[in-house]
């Protein structure tokens, strides 16, 4: 069938997801479906086409974000496949990098209650250095330090802070379950029993809780990439 056969009315769509006809416009405003054809008397009409866009998008918003979702579609809908899948390349990838943090935090948890600190060698960082290799800025760093997830010490002359391989490992840590949607009190009463050698059981949890919610972008992921294909395919990219 010619995807431009059908035509639906946005209410058509909309009861598909059980979203608001506004919600049908806004989304082609934003570009994330094709812009819609008008009667003569100025009512929108859609087609097999968008209604094909809109279950693609809505798929892949719990699978890669809006921002990410809404990257893929607008390239998709300007027929730039290249970036589109260059896109979803760059979830899969920060998914597959999540899995193999989560899996190195796993491997040391034995060691974070045990470890005296300053066992390594490693040179310290600097709030700079450190915000480089986690993709944040010094101002999250320095957030974190007020809400009691860091503690770097201070160079006695310049009063710049710096990080020991003790601090990079919490604040890895940190970075991992802020991904995992955890607020900064629940990670820093999770860093503090760690700390204490209390037991690995507050990171343990949290670390299966994110294990669950990796598992489930993933099969999201799976749902809306085939989302995806079927626009590809019917738009004829």
């Amino acid at each position: 069938m010619n995807p431009q056969s059908a035509r639906h009315r946005p209410v058509d769509l909309a009861r598909e997801h059980g979203i608001s006809t506004q919600a049908v416009r806004n989304y082609e405003r934003d570009g994330v479906i094709p812009a819609a054809e008008r009667t003569p008397s100025g009512y929108r009409t859609y087609t097999d086409l968008h209604a094909v866009a809109l279950r693609a998008y809505l798929a892949l918003v719990p699978a890669y974000g809006y921002a990410a979702a809404a990257e893929i579609m607008r390239a998709a809908t300007r027929g730039d496949l290249d970036a589109a899948l260059h896109a979803v390349d760059l979830g899969h990838a920060q998914l597959l990098r999540d899995r193999e943090t989560l899996d190195a935090v796993e491997a040391t948890v034995g060691v974070l209650t045990t470890a005296p600190a300053g066992e390594s060698s490693g040179r310290p960082l600097t709030v700079g250095a450190l915000a480089h290799r986690l993709g944040v800025t010094p101002a999250t760093l320095r957030k974190w330090e007020r809400a009691g997830i860091l503690a770097p010490a201070r160079d006695r002359a310049s009063r710049q802070r710096l990080y020991d391989p003790d601090d990079v490992r919490d604040a890895e840590l940190a970075h991992l379950l802020r991904r995992g949607g955890y607020l900064l009190d629940h990670i820093a009463t999770v860093m503090r029993e760690v700390r204490a050698a209390d037991g690995p059981g507050p990171l343990v949890d949290s670390l299966a809780t994110w294990r669950q919610r990796l598992a489930a972008r993933g099969r999201a992921m799976l749902v809306a990439d085939g989302r995806l294909a079927d626009y590809l395919k019917t738009a004829g990219l």
